[in-house]
């Protein structure tokens, strides 16, 4: 896989609401399966599925600790591409606004 391969695979990995949504839980460090499932309202089948594309991705890693999966963000750096593409929207918005 190519660089440009593995961009597109980032940015489908983050373009589903739920696989978005876990990022941004996964932001103030680890979190076990178990604490994934009470917030995200899907079955543990989805969310291992959607956990699997951002782990293929390379988005996310998991960690076993005794009985119990563990998932983090690969890297700090995940958080600068959400948090500018979160800023990028609210700059775009503003404008859109202000042109109206």
């Amino acid at each position: 896989m190519n660089s440009d391969e593995l961009t597109v695979k980032i940015f489908k990995a983050l373009g589903h609401p739920i696989r978005y949504k876990i990022i941004k839980f996964l932001y103030n460090g680890p979190k076990c399966v178990c604490k994934l499932n009470e917030n995200i309202e899907f079955s543990q089948a989805n969310l291992s599925q959607h956990l699997r594309i951002l782990k293929d991705a390379g988005l996310v890693k998991s960690e076993k600790i005794g009985l119990e999966m563990h998932y983090r963000l690969y890297s700090e750096d995940i958080k600068k591409i959400v948090d500018e593409a979160e800023k990028y929207v609210e700059d775009y918005i503003n404008k859109l606004k202000t042109n109206s």
